[in-house]
């Protein structure tokens, strides 16, 4: 996988998992506020940011530890 440097790119790897349908409600709102974030972000190290998924390491969540079953 090829790092992610435009923040669309950045925001639709991070929701593909949760198959919003095009238009869901918050949907808009979640990708305003995270297009915010990775610009402002960007503009403060006044450089491009890129995100490489692909080195991550994984996130196990036990959900029976947190009640949700």
């Amino acid at each position: 996988m090829e790092p992610l440097t435009r923040p669309q790119a950045i925001i639709d790897f991070c929701l593909a998992p949760l198959n919003l349908a095009p238009g869901a409600e918050g949907e808009g709102e979640v990708r305003r506020r995270l297009e915010h974030v990775i610009k402002t972000l960007q503009l403060k190290t006044a450089k491009p940011i890129s995100v490489d998924f692909s080195t991550m390491p994984s996130q196990v969540i036990n959900e029976a530890a947190h009640g949700y079953e």
